[in-house]
């Protein structure tokens, strides 16, 4: 079964380099027999790469350990789970999960894509081919995950203990379909200056895949944040850590892009600058796949890879990348630039939001790269952490999450700025009332943090305003209002569930950043420590074994003001004897939107032990709004209009099966 997934794989390499040259070969000279080559060719190499994916999952449910990954990452007791989860918990399988997901997409669009331009198809297909063919050969050259050891080893190394755990059931594949989703965006902008046509319809084309690329991506960034928070022991949610940020790069351009494809779509304006941000978003997601795989970045999030993995990495960044912009700077002085608008529009409000988000990650992108430039031209080694990041990133976030509920508000081409402030008085005076509110009744010193909960609202109850005005809510009876607001298209819903989403998790980043409570104190069992109003009770240690790992668990019952018992939250170290490696396993309890998370540390001297609390607020919210922000997404997938290529065609009523053919 092994080779069998070896030689799928050389396979899917060899589909890939004909999938990279016959399409666009017969774009090139109209020959429609050679352009239909890419969708089968494309299918299949899915399936070849399904099959290597599949074999190496099988060599991990079976605990091969005659294949060298599998020795190096897993071990005979480790959790049935954790052994699946644990085929791309290292650096080989993480990249053929990649490249499954790249083929994954390049099958879609061979599937899905039949209503496009023959040309355009063949051209994106080939685009796509040409990624496959070099990252398989990545995969090939310096990480085989098929290579044999002989004789095999009795028994596994273990995987990473920090790894195992649920969320890599989930961060990886989520970040991987956000990732490489956008490679179809990126597929669209060459082949559309390959053929040196962009138009409306390539706009209608692109958005569905940029906002599928987006939800995911979203998803992954939540997942990712979450998992750290209660797997790390630390108790944040975001370290401004370089692989986390380059994570978020492309979420930013993605999102800078989503818009733009908006104003393209409807307007068939932006399309030089929608172009661009597609070749960007997708060079951003190279860039962090460069940044985890080649070694050059000391990260709990990086792989430890050779240098020769990050020079080939490197390699083909730059193909990729300056190969597309050098194609862009050829292209575009002869693409049209489209229609023209008045500032005050909703293409504006929507130019203005790229503007801000492309300069926000601009900012990312410096504060990431900036350590490593010092340090390769001058041998220094500096940080850039938190500090930097919020006193860059976050001045330009207020003034783009201001004008968000403006933006729906106007009309295309020439909007009326007065009139959708006007629009909006309600949920500006509701926004003041939680101003008000914070800072009378909970804590008047915390300014920003009233002004930052005031802003939330202003999202949520923007969004809401959005959705009313458009049932015509006020001004018709409720069951007409009803019957608009049911009636109104799925990507409005969309819109505003994402807005919303993106109002809650600000709302939670402001209470858990802005109320937290901590308290760092030596225990002894029987000892108690009160904090936000809750009383925990150390109840002492407990030895426990697990399957692969031995743990010293502590209990510490939960009461609330009145001394009812609310439940135990249990806190614990591990330690993984095959690696001999300890983890801290965090104890949280949800109360409401809030979190208590208690994480246990070192024995004192004195036979206590220490124990760190914390009182998280609203804490939930970080990533339910996330939560909100991907049921927007796939929300306004389901809208007909969305999908890809053009509407899909209606059989005539009365018609029951096609009229025969007349000669």
């Amino acid at each position: 079964m092994v080779e069998i997934g070896h030689f799928a794989l050389v396979l899917a390499f060899a589909l890939s380099l004909v999938q990279s040259s016959v399409p666009v070969i017969g774009a090139r000279i109209a020959n429609q027999r050679l352009m239909a080559v890419g969708e089968p060719v494309a299918i299949m190499g899915f399936v070849l790469t399904a099959l290597s994916f599949f074999v190496l999952t099988l060599a991990y449910v079976r605990s091969d350990f005659s294949v060298a990954n599998v020795w190096e990452n897993s071990h005979s007791l480790k959790p049935m789970l954790f052994k699946v989860t644990g085929t791309w918990g290292n650096h080989e399988g993480s990249m053929l999960l990649w490249v499954l997901i790249l083929a994954f997409f390049g099958s879609l669009v061979a599937v899905f894509g039949r209503n496009l331009p023959a040309s355009l198809r063949a051209n994106v297909l080939s685009v796509q081919g040409v990624i496959g063919a070099a990252f398989l050969l990545f995969i090939l050259v310096t990480s085989n995950p098929f290579t044999r050891l002989s004789p095999a080893p009795f028994e596994g190394r273990d995987l990473n203990p920090i790894l195992q755990d649920v969320g890599l059931a989930v961060h990886p594949p989520l970040l991987y379909l956000g990732y490489v989703g956008f490679s179809v965006c990126f597929s669209f902008a060459v082949a559309a200056l390959i053929d040196g046509r962009i138009d409306a319809a390539w706009a209608r084309w692109v958005r569905p895949w940029t906002l599928a690329a987006w939800t995911f991506l979203t998803g992954g960034i939540a997942m990712g944040s979450y998992w750290a928070y209660y797997e790390l022991g630390w108790g944040g949610f975001w370290f401004w850590d370089p692989v986390e940020n380059a994570s978020f790069m492309p979420w930013l351009a993605g999102t800078a892009l989503l818009h733009s494809a908006i104003v393209m779509e409807k307007r068939s304006a932006l399309k030089v600058w929608t172009l661009l941000l597609a070749i960007l978003t997708f060079s951003l997601s190279l860039l962090g796949t460069f940044l985890v795989r080649s070694g050059v970045l000391t990260s709990v999030h990086a792989f430890a890879t050779d240098p020769s993995r990050g020079v080939f990495i490197l390699g083909i960044l730059t193909f990729f990348i300056g190969g597309s912009l050098a194609l862009f700077a050829f292209r575009a002085s002869s693409l049209t630039t489209g229609g023209v608008f008045h500032p005050i529009s909703r293409e504006g409000a929507l130019v203005l939001n790229n503007l801000f988000l492309t300069t926000a990650t601009a900012t990312v992108l410096i504060g990431t790269l900036y350590p490593l430039f010092i340090e390769a031209f001058t041998g220094d080694k500096i940080s850039v952490g938190e500090p930097f990041f919020n006193l860059t990133f976050g001045p330009l976030m207020v003034p783009l999450l201001v004008m968000v509920p403006f933006g729906p508000l106007l009309a295309w081409k020439r909007g009326d700025l007065l009139a959708a402030a006007q629009r909006l008085l309600t949920a500006f005076a509701c926004a003041l009332a939680v101003v008000l509110v914070l800072l009378l009744f909970v804590d008047g010193a915390s300014v920003l943090a009233a002004l930052g909960a005031g802003l939330a609202a202003w999202l949520v109850l923007g969004a809401l305003t959005d959705l009313s005005l458009r049932a015509g809510v006020g001004s018709v009876k409720p069951n007409v209002a009803f019957r608009r607001f049911v009636g109104l298209p799925k990507s409005v819903f969309g819109t505003a569930l994402a807005h919303m989403g993106l109002g809650l998790t600000v709302l939670g980043i402001v209470g858990v950043t802005a109320f937290e409570g901590e308290r760092i104190v030596a225990m002894r069992p029987g000892e108690t420590v009160d904090i936000a109003g809750y009383t925990l009770r150390f109840e002492g240690i407990a030895s426990v074994r697990g399957p692969n790992y031995t743990e010293d668990q502590g209990r510490f019952p939960l009461f609330d003001s009145k001394g009812r018992k609310l439940g135990e939250i249990m806190s614990s170290k591990r330690l993984y004897p095959v690696r001999q490696m300890p983890t801290t396993e965090a104890g949280i309890r949800t109360l409401g939107l809030s979190q208590l998370y208690v994480s246990l540390g070192d024995a004192t001297p004195s036979g206590a032990i220490v124990v760190r609390i914390w009182w998280k607020p609203l804490v939930t919210l970080i990533w339910g709004g996330c939560v909100v922000m991907m049921v927007g997404g796939f929300v306004s997938l389901a809208d007909r209009r969305l999908r890809v290529g053009a509407p899909s065609r209606k059989k005539p009523r009365g018609t029951s099966k096609p009229a025969a053919a007349t000669s």
